[in-house]
């Protein structure tokens, strides 16, 4: 019988000998490394909780906007697939009969990472190595429902079983973080984490800005409406933050813009925008200054500032108005780092306390902008492939741009970003087999040698993303 492609014993390593030698014998040592999960959107009341997923579909299906997009691509309807609506109208709720159109569906994944990541998961947590396809979809439904009903499969025993160290969830500056309140009682943080994600109140395109700026005066007590209350009201909410294990900001921003703007011009600016007078290019030039306030706030209390650029998020209107955000109508833009990182490179770049992360969709700037970048400026480090990109080719072409110039020391680790709880470990082998096959071939090329290889390949694999994120 042949053996499925996802447990195969040379899954990703190189085609030619000796390199998939090398590759198979550098991986034994950081396949079973804990995971440090330092970036991520899981759900935090999963870990709070600590409820049984309700069935296979809520814990495939609809929280993975990957699989959503190739979905509706094809024109499957989200109503079909038991996606919520804002307006109240019913959806499916039926989850076996959700799954039994993803079953249909299942071969639009092929060469997909969103087909690695799930056969990995069906193999991993529970024992099933058939294909999912309208045959086997029933069976399979029943063998994960029966599972999810155990203590195995409960969240925290997931953690335990992917011996996940560190996972950090990501909340925005309004949330009241109640789940994080909860762990804390139960001797949780440090191990679950939040992340400050400022996008709310620092965002003057969502339609709400006005009204999150005033609940944000409220909740730190914050005038906010000057310019100096405004940046005192984030230095509370990152301190709060830092509370429940906090140790990094993140920012999705369309652009890697920053400014410096004289104190007159920001205060301007934020009038603009409170009074719901400013433009596109107002909003703009607010995200980039307070990209470079985050940035000194940071040089203040150390926090890892991750900047995530190059997203053009929401680009259907239609599902944005029916169902809201984060559904899988973004889409990847152009960047400029260098320009773009100008304004805050030279206020902030050169002090020591600064760490910032920098994640890319647009892999044309590897090679030209970002390994440079983070091959000068001690604060700068290349975040993972981020995306589409956090697949097996993916991650080839980021090492063959990057490391070169960058070397190893400045990339960052790798984080699976994911809200996926099981694709979790999946990620994370497809890293470290990409790290050893790209290894293997470098050995076989004498360009490293074996001890080195395997220095790096723990490093890349676990090490490097504690030391990234400053996580003891």
């Amino acid at each position: 019988m042949t053996q499925p492609a996802h447990l195969h014993a040379d899954r990703l390593f190189p085609a030619s000998e000796p390199a998939r030698s090398i590759a198979r014998e550098l991986y034994p040592a950081v396949k079973d490394l804990p995971i440090v999960s330092p970036h991520g959107h899981t759900d935090p009341s999963w870990f709070a909780q600590n409820g049984r997923f309700s069935n296979p579909t809520a814990l495939f299906l609809t929280p993975d906007h990957y699989v959503l997009r190739m979905l509706r691509s094809r024109g499957l309807d989200y109503d079909d697939l038991g996606i919520p609506r804002k307006d109240g109208k019913p959806v499916e709720t039926d989850g076996r009969a959700a799954w039994r159109l993803f079953a249909q569906h299942y071969h639009l994944f092929a060469g997909t990472p969103s087909k690695t990541w799930i056969d990995h998961s069906l193999h991993w947590a529970f024992g099933i190595d058939e294909e999912l396809s309208p045959a086997t979809a029933d069976r399979i439904y029943d063998a994960i429902d029966a599972a999810l009903a155990t203590p195995r499969l409960l969240p925290r025993a997931i953690l335990d079983s992917a011996d996940v160290e560190v996972i950090a969830t990501t909340e925005f500056a309004l949330d009241p973080l109640t789940h994080h309140q909860a762990m804390e009682g139960e001797g949780l943080i440090g191990r679950v984490r939040t992340t400050y994600r400022p996008d709310d109140v620092t965002d003057p395109s969502r339609p709400a800005i006005i009204e999150n700026l005033e609940k944000f005066a409220e909740l730190t007590g914050e005038d906010v409406a000057r310019w100096d209350g405004l940046i005192n009201a984030h230095r509370k909410r990152r301190e709060y933050f830092r509370r429940f294990g906090a140790v990094a900001t993140d920012h999705g921003v369309p652009t890697a813009n920053t400014a410096d703007l004289p104190r007159v011009e920001k205060q301007a600016l934020l009038d603009k925008v409170l009074s719901g007078r400013h433009d596109a290019s107002d909003a703009e030039l607010f995200r980039a200054q307070m990209l470079t306030e985050m940035a000194l706030l940071s040089v203040e209390d150390g926090m890892v500032m991750q900047i995530h650029a190059g997203s053009r998020r929401n680009t259907d209107p239609a599902l944005f108005a029916e169902r809201g955000t984060d559904l899988g109508a973004d889409i990847p833009r152009t960047t400029d780092y260098v320009g773009g990182l100008d304004a805050l490179l030279s206020r902030c770049g050169n002090e020591p306390n600064l760490r910032l992360i920098l994640f890319g969709l647009d892999e044309t700037t590897y090679a030209r902008e970002l390994a440079p970048m983070a091959g000068y400026w001690s604060s700068l480090m290349i975040g993972p492939p981020w995306w589409f990109h956090d697949s097996p080719q993916g991650i080839r072409r980021y090492f063959d741009q990057v490391v070169e110039t960058a070397g190893f020391y400045n990339l960052a680790g790798f984080n699976d970003d994911t809200r996926a709880l099981l694709s979790i470990p999946a990620r994370h082998d497809v890293w470290r087999r990409e790290v050893c096959h790209f290894l293997g071939n470098w050995v076989a090329e004498h360009r490293l040698t074996r001890s080195s290889a395997e220095d790096i390949a723990r490093h890349l694999s676990y090490q490097a993303a504690k030391d990234a994120y400053k996580i003891a």
